[in-house]
C-alpha cells in the first residue's frame, strides 16, 4: 500500500464502496476537495482528519502514513 494520504484515503473509500460525492457529504466538504486530497494536491485540516478517521475507523496516524 502506498504511504501517501491520498492513496490511503482512496483505498479506504473504495473498501467502503462509496464514491467521492458520498464521502464529501458525510464529512461536510465538496466533492472537489475529496478529489484534491486523493491526488495529494492539498491536505485536510485537523478537524477533517478527525472526521475521516472516525468515519473509516482508523487512526489519524494511519491516514498520515505513520503506521501500517
Amino acid at each position: 500500500m502506498e504511504n501517501s494520504f491520498g492513496c490511503r484515503l482512496k483505498e479506504l473509500r473504495k473498501e467502503k464502496n462509496i464514491g467521492q460525492v458520498e464521502l464529501a457529504k458525510q464529512i461536510g466538504v465538496g466533492k472537489s476537495i475529496i478529489s484534491l486530497w486523493e491526488k495529494d494536491q492539498c491536505e485536510p485540516t485537523l478537524s477533517k482528519l478527525i472526521l475521516l478517521s472516525n468515519f473509516f475507523g482508523v487512526t489519524i496516524d494511519y491516514l498520515a502514513g505513520l503506521e501500517i
